[in-house]
């Protein structure tokens, strides 16, 4: 990447690099299509595809030459410039994790998450965890030789190595903490939101059919309305909503019910959020891993920014409701906006993460956090976990699991191998709190534009401030810059406070 020939090692490792991110973009477009269009007959083809996959880009970042240039790009480091000196330490943390594991552990843990994550599509239409026990318990013992391994290297705790791998710092010594301040307030706070709802006129929900060919025009008509580039992504459905692809090609999904247009739609413009964060990287690093988006704190923070705190505000709803009156040719008391803003900012006890409300989805949250620690340290055997699921629910939630589907299975995280990540979205509630307190103080009119349907704006601010920003700098770093100082809990409780119970 340099015109001189002062940092001939450096450049060296940076095309290395991109090789290694190219080999990677075409995992992610197998993963997509794993996951949204697939035949079942081809899982365990695709499995062994990204087995090699990851082998070979493993086996590039942990060769030995790999090691020396980095080495010798350290020497060079004087010469280089902030984004270089960041992508070369972004380098040198992605070579010490993966030189904790071999190419053999790499390829065997790909092909048990492919494995598994095709037996949780099974399991989870026949709500029946047994199905996934003999897939998911080789699956767990590979997660824990890996958070072992690594946290051995980095001289972390096992589960604070898996959540390093999402967002970078991540210790339980930081969320414990904080998952205890929601825990202490989240509980009395939703008592009293549910017994002002209660108090208050029944929402009368619309009801369906709602054709999923409608709900897909209204989904594609927000992401335009948020600023998706459709010439860089496209919009399908799967099993799991969820955000993939590449940069250049974001390929977003959602999964629609013919009774509800809500769920799919809010799925739409959280994956939007996403999507819009992997549009505006930082197109001159696109191949390199300072390129690439922070942590999933800051990945989240952009879904729920745009889904919770934009999108569920009044001052949207109002824009976005006649929209969808008549798109679906509504009419009657159910259509009516207060009532649809009321149905949009309804508060309940739910089973399903992805549908809860934000006031609910912290203790969500909490409780995979909780099983995770279990699971990790091998206190929780595979064959207890649905048990353990429903009672930590109950627990914290307040309601019984009802089986499988809506408990233990719905997710599709652990079934991939994804431990350590869902901290992340609390959070990232709590960064998109903050974030989107910051814009309206720098922009005062964002409010008064979004109520239009303008979000030139807020997506430029977020562009300038947060996107292309890359990984340059830590989380707090770049929170700090964007919005005057570290994460803090009070903007995120001081806005449920404000849409639940205002005073």
């Amino acid at each position: 990447m340099s015109e001189t020939n002062s940092h001939q090692a450096y450049d060296a490792l940076a095309e290395r690099f991109r090789r290694i991110s190219l080999l990677g973009d075409a995992e992610g477009m197998l993963h997509w299509d794993y996951a949204a269009i697939m035949p079942e007959g081809g899982a365990n083809a695709r499995a062994e595809q990204l087995a090699e996959l990851g082998a070979i880009s493993h086996g590039i970042l942990t060769a030995d030459e790999t090691g020396d240039l980095i080495a010798r790009a350290t020497d060079e480091a004087p010469d280089l410039t902030d984004w270089q000196v960041a992508n070369l330490n972004e380098i040198s943390k992605k070579y010490r994790r993966a030189h904790a594991l071999n190419e053999e552990f790499v390829t065997t843990m790909a092909r048990a998450k492919s494995v598994c994550e095709q037996a949780w599509r099974q399991a989870r239409a026949a709500s029946d965890f047994t199905l996934i026990e003999p897939t998911l318990s080789p699956l767990l013992d590979l997660v824990r030789e890996e958070a072992q391994r690594i946290g051995d290297a980095l001289e972390l705790d096992p589960l604070d190595a898996l959540m390093d791998a999402f967002e970078p710092g991540a210790r339980q010594a930081n969320v414990d903490p904080v998952f205890a301040e929601l825990k202490g307030f989240l509980p009395e706070f939703l008592e009293s939101v549910l017994a002002k709802q209660q108090a208050e006129p029944d929402i009368i929900r619309p009801e369906g059919p709602f054709p999923i060919d409608i709900q897909r025009d209204v989904g594609l008509k927000f992401m335009e309305t948020l600023g998706f580039d459709f010439s860089r992504g496209r919009l399908d459905v799967s099993h799991h909503p969820f955000c993939g692809g590449i940069p250049d090609d974001v390929r977003i999904t959602t999964r629609y019910d013919e009774n509800d247009f809500t769920s799919a739609l809010m799925g739409v413009i959280h994956e939007t959020g996403h999507a819009l964060y992997e549009q505006g990287l930082p197109a001159d690093w696109r191949l390199q891993p300072v390129g690439n988006a922070l942590g999933m704190s800051m990945h989240e923070s952009q879904s729920l920014l745009m889904e919770m705190q934009v999108c569920r505000s009044q001052a949207f709803l109002e824009y976005a409701i006649p929209i969808i009156r008549d798109a679906f040719n509504g009419s009657g008391p159910a259509w009516e906006t207060e009532n649809l803003i009321r149905l949009y900012h309804q508060v309940s006890r739910s089973f399903i993460r992805v549908d809860a409300d934000e006031v609910t989805y912290p203790l969500h949250v909490i409780v995979r956090y909780t099983l995770e620690k279990q699971i990790i340290s091998g206190d929780l055997k595979t064959s207890d976990i649905p048990a353990a699921w429903n009672q930590t629910f109950e627990d914290l939630v307040g309601v019984k699991i009802p089986d499988d589907a809506n408990g233990v299975l719905q997710d599709i995280h652990w079934y991939d191998g994804g431990f350590g990540y869902f901290p992340t979205y609390t959070l990232g509630a709590m960064t998109a709190a903050q974030i989107y307190q910051s814009a309206q103080t720098t922009m005062p009119n964002v409010e008064l534009e979004i109520s239009t349907g303008n979000f030139s704006s807020l997506v430029g601010w977020l562009r300038e401030n947060i996107h292309s920003q890359g990984r340059k700098l830590s989380t707090n770093d770049l929170l700090t810059q964007a919005t005057g100082r570290p994460l803090e809990t009070a903007p995120f409780l001081n806005h449920l406070k404000s849409r639940y119970l205002p005073s």
